[in-house]
């Protein structure tokens, strides 16, 4: 039976980066070696670091004074890394759900962090909107997609302070000022790659300001310098993202992903409103159009391990919400066919007949 991916990460991938990573384990750029085993400083590797870095700058229209980086450590190193670079006294940050509040907690260990909103109030169920970011704030951090709750913020913000994102779940889902970033950064494992390496886009000039020694594998400055080869980086995944950047590029660039991320989205939430076993969890102006979260209306909540059963056999996989909320996520990444969508859409209608 055909699977229909729904993970919310690690999570589905372009056939194309799955079976060109495939062959590349096997033999490697006619190397007659695996990927897995070969020297990272090998020019083979080198040209291929090379094309990724160029890729992302050419995809999302990086301008000159940018620096594109591969990192290890997930997102979550990078909660540290942010303030270690750039908090010299203190940095604002929004508040819309678990990574964001992870952010935050990392943040306070290196100076005064001001939480100028938050949406915690109703279980981050939406974006806040009326907040003032001081001007004398180091930078402003902001989690543009909340895999948990299912919201996002789809457009780059305007703040008189250095903005900084982390678009683990979203990025090259729709096209992005990088301007107007002084940092951004996203864990591989939603959009890009499998799990093992972080992307990083950080505007140069906003590195060495801070007065405190930063750990020479923390500092943004050393892996910009080295090209991402400072120590060995994670080979297999940087492989795979070139092969999803390449992928991108064949099917028309970002503005194609969004066009039919929306158009995946839309028809689910569509099913999710019309549905009367079903409703959405998240204020309809901030649904996110990566993660689709709902629920059992409540005269129907004992179903929910039901529908998750008869989801299953229809070959849907990976729709069980968070363990923190409950409920059904849809993950809708870039690799997500409407086809898949179509049979989730089916299920639900089918399952609604039966009850």
């Amino acid at each position: 039976m055909k699977k229909h991916n729904f993970y919310a990460g690690p999570s589905i991938l372009s056939e194309y980066t799955i079976k060109n990573t495939a062959a590349a384990v096997e033999n490697f750029a006619g190397m007659e070696l695996s990927l897995l085993e070969i020297s990272h400083r090998s020019k083979e590797f080198v040209a291929v670091m090379d094309e990724a870095q160029a890729l992302v700058k050419e995809l999302l229209e990086i301008p000159a004074g940018y620096e594109v980086v591969f990192l290890g450590g997930g997102a979550s190193l990078q909660f540290c890394m942010v303030p270690f670079n750039l908090l010299k006294k203190k940095a604002a940050y929004l508040d819309t759900g678990t990574w964001a509040s992870k952010a935050i907690k990392e943040a306070k260990l290196f100076g005064e962090v001001d939480v100028v909103a938050s949406s915690k109030d109703k279980n981050y169920t939406y974006i806040p909107k009326e907040y003032t970011v001081p001007e004398d704030e180091d930078y402003f951090h902001v989690t543009t997609n909340n895999t948990i709750y299912g919201t996002e913020i789809r457009k780059d913000l305007d703040v008189k302070v250095p903005l900084v994102a982390d678009m683990s779940s979203d990025i090259f889902s729709r096209p992005v000022d990088v301007s107007k970033y002084d940092l951004i950064y996203a864990g591989a494992q939603k959009n890009l790659a499998p799990a093992g390496v972080t992307l990083v886009i950080v505007r140069t000039d906003a590195l060495g300001k801070v007065d405190r020694p930063i750990p020479t594998m923390l500092n943004y400055k050393t892996h910009v310098d080295k090209g991402s080869m400072f120590n060995t980086p994670p080979v297999l995944p940087i492989y795979s993202a070139l092969q999803t950047l390449k992928w991108y590029k064949d099917q028309g660039g970002i503005k194609a992903m969004e066009k039919k991320d929306k158009e995946n989205a839309a028809i689910l939430y569509d099913e999710i409103d019309r549905n009367k076993l079903f409703r959405g969890t998240v204020v309809p102006e901030d649904r996110s159009i990566m993660n689709v979260c709902f629920v059992m209306n409540d005269e129907y909540k004992e179903l929910e391990a039901d529908f998750n059963a008869f989801a299953s056999s229809k070959g849907i996989v990976g729709i069980k919400g968070h363990r923190s909320v409950g409920g059904f996520r849809a993950s809708l990444y870039n690799a997500m066919p409407k086809s898949s969508v179509e049979v989730l859409i089916a299920a639900m209608k089918e399952f609604e007949k039966q009850h």
